[in-house]
Protein backbone atom coordinates (compact mmCIF):
# COMPACT_ATOMS: atom_id res chain seq x y z
CA UNK A 1 0.00 0.00 0.00
CA UNK A 2 1.38 3.39 -1.00
CA UNK A 3 1.64 6.23 1.45
CA UNK A 4 -0.63 9.25 0.97
CA UNK A 5 0.39 12.44 -0.79
CA UNK A 6 2.26 13.68 2.27
CA UNK A 7 5.03 11.23 1.44
CA UNK A 8 6.42 13.78 -1.02
CA UNK A 9 7.17 16.04 1.93
CA UNK A 10 9.63 13.44 3.18
CA UNK A 11 11.91 13.60 0.22
CA UNK A 12 11.47 17.18 -0.92
CA UNK A 13 11.00 19.73 1.86
CA UNK A 14 12.07 22.45 -0.56
CA UNK A 15 9.20 24.92 -0.20
CA UNK A 16 9.21 25.34 3.56
CA UNK A 17 11.09 24.09 6.58
CA UNK A 18 9.95 20.75 7.97
CA UNK A 19 10.61 19.95 11.61
CA UNK A 20 12.89 16.95 12.06
CA UNK A 21 10.44 15.17 14.36
CA UNK A 22 7.67 15.44 11.77
CA UNK A 23 10.02 14.19 9.07
CA UNK A 24 10.89 11.13 11.16
CA UNK A 25 7.20 10.35 11.68
CA UNK A 26 6.67 10.41 7.93
CA UNK A 27 9.66 8.15 7.35
CA UNK A 28 8.37 5.67 9.90
CA UNK A 29 4.99 5.59 8.24
CA UNK A 30 6.37 5.15 4.73
CA UNK A 31 9.31 2.85 5.50
CA UNK A 32 7.86 -0.19 3.75
CA UNK A 33 7.19 1.70 0.50
CA UNK A 34 10.25 3.94 0.69
CA UNK A 35 12.25 2.37 -2.13
CA UNK A 36 9.21 2.16 -4.38
CA UNK A 37 8.48 5.84 -3.76
CA UNK A 38 12.06 6.81 -4.61
CA UNK A 39 12.03 4.70 -7.76
CA UNK A 40 9.00 6.65 -8.97
CA UNK A 41 11.03 9.85 -8.61
CA UNK A 42 14.06 8.32 -10.33
CA UNK A 43 16.13 9.06 -7.24
CA UNK A 44 19.73 8.73 -8.40
CA UNK A 45 21.52 10.17 -5.36
CA UNK A 46 22.89 6.85 -3.98
CA UNK A 47 24.27 5.87 -7.38
CA UNK A 48 25.87 9.27 -7.93
CA UNK A 49 27.52 9.25 -4.51
CA UNK A 50 28.76 5.66 -4.60
CA UNK A 51 30.06 5.93 -8.16
CA UNK A 52 32.01 9.11 -7.36
CA UNK A 53 33.43 7.64 -4.17
CA UNK A 54 34.42 4.40 -5.89
CA UNK A 55 36.15 6.23 -8.74
CA UNK A 56 38.36 8.05 -6.23
CA UNK A 57 38.91 5.32 -3.65
CA UNK A 58 42.08 3.29 -3.36
CA UNK A 59 42.75 0.39 -1.04
CA UNK A 60 41.25 -2.94 -0.11
CA UNK A 61 37.49 -2.51 -0.07
CA UNK A 62 36.84 -5.72 1.88
CA UNK A 63 38.55 -4.35 5.01
CA UNK A 64 37.12 -0.84 4.85
CA UNK A 65 34.89 0.34 7.69
CA UNK A 66 31.95 2.32 6.29
CA UNK A 67 29.70 4.61 8.33
CA UNK A 68 26.44 5.03 6.40
CA UNK A 69 24.75 8.09 7.93
CA UNK A 70 21.02 8.58 7.29
CA UNK A 71 21.18 5.07 5.86
CA UNK A 72 17.44 4.71 5.31
CA UNK A 73 16.55 1.28 3.97
CA UNK A 74 20.13 0.50 2.96
CA UNK A 75 20.28 1.71 -0.64
CA UNK A 76 23.88 2.93 -0.31
CA UNK A 77 25.11 -0.30 1.29
CA UNK A 78 23.42 -2.36 -1.43
CA UNK A 79 25.38 -0.47 -4.07
CA UNK A 80 28.68 -0.50 -2.17
CA UNK A 81 28.61 -4.23 -1.48
CA UNK A 82 28.49 -4.83 -5.24
CA UNK A 83 31.84 -3.01 -5.43
CA UNK A 84 33.50 -5.12 -2.77
CA UNK A 85 32.79 -3.15 0.41
CA UNK A 86 31.72 -5.45 3.23
CA UNK A 87 31.71 -3.71 6.61
CA UNK A 88 28.89 -1.27 7.34
CA UNK A 89 27.53 0.61 10.33
CA UNK A 90 24.26 2.42 9.67
CA UNK A 91 22.77 5.42 11.47
CA UNK A 92 19.27 6.77 10.97
CA UNK A 93 16.68 8.74 12.91
CA UNK A 94 13.82 6.48 11.89
CA UNK A 95 13.28 3.16 13.63
CA UNK A 96 11.13 2.04 10.73
CA UNK A 97 13.94 2.70 8.28
CA UNK A 98 16.43 0.85 10.45
CA UNK A 99 14.13 -2.17 10.40
CA UNK A 100 14.24 -2.10 6.60
CA UNK A 101 18.05 -1.72 6.66
CA UNK A 102 18.35 -4.69 9.03
CA UNK A 103 16.50 -6.87 6.54
CA UNK A 104 19.31 -6.39 4.00
CA UNK A 105 21.71 -8.32 6.25
CA UNK A 106 24.52 -5.99 5.19
CA UNK A 107 25.08 -4.02 8.39
CA UNK A 108 27.22 -5.17 11.29
CA UNK A 109 25.51 -2.56 13.46
CA UNK A 110 22.57 -0.16 13.17
CA UNK A 111 22.16 2.83 15.46
CA UNK A 112 19.18 5.14 16.07
CA UNK A 113 19.95 8.87 16.30
CA UNK A 114 18.29 12.09 15.13
CA UNK A 115 21.02 14.11 13.46
CA UNK A 116 21.53 17.53 14.92
CA UNK A 117 19.46 16.71 17.99
CA UNK A 118 21.55 13.81 19.26
CA UNK A 119 25.31 13.30 18.83
CA UNK A 120 26.35 11.11 15.94
CA UNK A 121 26.73 7.67 17.57
CA UNK A 122 30.15 6.92 16.12
CA UNK A 123 33.57 6.55 17.68
CA UNK A 124 35.90 9.32 16.50
CA UNK A 125 38.56 8.52 13.88
CA UNK A 126 37.27 4.96 13.34
CA UNK A 127 35.86 4.82 9.81
CA UNK A 128 37.66 4.65 6.49
CA UNK A 129 34.58 5.98 4.70
CA UNK A 130 31.76 8.16 6.02
CA UNK A 131 28.90 8.68 3.59
CA UNK A 132 25.66 10.62 3.82
CA UNK A 133 23.15 10.78 0.98
CA UNK A 134 20.12 13.03 0.82
CA UNK A 135 19.97 14.22 4.43
CA UNK A 136 21.84 17.51 4.13
CA UNK A 137 18.94 19.86 3.59
CA UNK A 138 16.21 21.96 5.15
CA UNK A 139 14.22 19.97 7.68
CA UNK A 140 16.76 17.18 7.85
CA UNK A 141 20.32 17.39 9.22
CA UNK A 142 21.69 20.82 10.17
CA UNK A 143 24.93 22.04 8.62
CA UNK A 144 26.76 21.43 11.91
CA UNK A 145 26.54 17.67 11.26
CA UNK A 146 29.34 17.81 8.69
CA UNK A 147 31.91 18.31 11.47
CA UNK A 148 30.65 15.15 13.15
CA UNK A 149 31.05 13.27 9.87
CA UNK A 150 34.62 14.51 9.58
CA UNK A 151 35.48 13.55 13.17
CA UNK A 152 34.12 10.01 12.62
CA UNK A 153 36.53 9.41 9.74
CA UNK A 154 40.05 8.06 10.23
CA UNK A 155 43.01 10.28 9.38
CA UNK A 156 43.22 10.04 5.62
CA UNK A 157 39.66 8.72 5.43
CA UNK A 158 36.95 9.78 3.00
CA UNK A 159 33.78 11.76 3.64
CA UNK A 160 31.23 11.62 0.82
CA UNK A 161 28.11 13.81 0.87
CA UNK A 162 25.33 13.96 -1.72
CA UNK A 163 22.46 16.42 -1.70
CA UNK A 164 19.80 17.78 -4.02
CA UNK A 165 19.92 21.41 -5.11
CA UNK A 166 16.36 22.24 -4.11
CA UNK A 167 14.95 25.68 -4.79
CA UNK A 168 13.53 28.33 -2.51
CA UNK A 169 14.98 30.84 -0.03
CA UNK A 170 15.47 28.34 2.82
CA UNK A 171 17.20 25.82 0.55
CA UNK A 172 19.45 28.52 -0.89
CA UNK A 173 20.46 29.70 2.58
CA UNK A 174 21.18 26.12 3.62
CA UNK A 175 23.45 25.56 0.64
CA UNK A 176 25.33 28.81 1.30
CA UNK A 177 25.81 27.89 4.96
CA UNK A 178 26.91 24.36 4.07
CA UNK A 179 29.50 25.41 1.53
CA UNK A 180 30.79 28.09 3.88
CA UNK A 181 31.27 25.44 6.57
CA UNK A 182 32.95 23.02 4.16
CA UNK A 183 35.41 25.74 3.14
CA UNK A 184 36.06 26.76 6.75
CA UNK A 185 36.86 23.17 7.69
CA UNK A 186 39.28 23.03 4.78
CA UNK A 187 40.97 26.23 5.98
CA UNK A 188 41.21 24.75 9.48
CA UNK A 189 43.13 21.81 8.05
CA UNK A 190 40.50 19.21 8.95
CA UNK A 191 40.24 17.87 5.41
CA UNK A 192 40.99 18.61 1.79
CA UNK A 193 38.64 18.35 -1.20
CA UNK A 194 39.02 15.37 -3.51
CA UNK A 195 36.40 16.66 -5.89
CA UNK A 196 32.87 17.87 -6.47
CA UNK A 197 30.53 16.21 -8.94
CA UNK A 198 27.43 17.94 -10.30
CA UNK A 199 24.47 16.18 -11.86
CA UNK A 200 21.52 17.77 -13.63
CA UNK A 201 19.46 14.61 -13.01
CA UNK A 202 19.59 14.02 -9.29
CA UNK A 203 15.90 13.15 -8.96
CA UNK A 204 12.47 14.15 -10.22
CA UNK A 205 10.29 16.54 -8.31
CA UNK A 206 6.62 15.53 -8.27
CA UNK A 207 4.31 18.14 -9.84
CA UNK A 208 2.50 18.85 -6.55
CA UNK A 209 5.68 20.19 -4.93
CA UNK A 210 5.67 23.99 -4.91
CA UNK A 211 2.56 23.96 -7.15
CA UNK A 212 4.54 23.13 -10.27
CA UNK A 213 2.50 22.13 -13.28
CA UNK A 214 4.63 19.21 -14.36
CA UNK A 215 7.37 16.98 -13.05
CA UNK A 216 10.96 17.99 -13.71
CA UNK A 217 14.44 16.98 -12.64
CA UNK A 218 16.41 18.86 -10.04
CA UNK A 219 20.19 18.98 -9.98
CA UNK A 220 22.37 17.57 -7.25
CA UNK A 221 25.90 17.78 -5.89
CA UNK A 222 28.29 15.18 -4.52
CA UNK A 223 31.11 16.46 -2.31
CA UNK A 224 34.09 14.22 -1.58
CA UNK A 225 36.72 15.09 1.03
CA UNK A 226 39.75 13.35 2.47
CA UNK A 227 40.51 14.00 6.12
CA UNK A 228 43.90 15.21 7.28
CA UNK A 229 46.45 12.47 7.93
Amino acid sequence: MMCDSSRTEIFLPSCESVRSEKTIQLYNRCAETYEQDLAEMNYRAPNLAVDFLNANFSGSRQEVQVLDVACGSGLVAKLMVELGFRLFVGVDGSGGMLEQAARTGLYQDLRLALLGTQPLPAQPALFDVVIIVGALGVGFAPVSVVRELCHAAKPGGYVCMARGNHTGPAASRYKEDLERELKLMEEEGLWSPVGIKLSDRYMKEPPQICERDESQYISGTVYLYKTAS
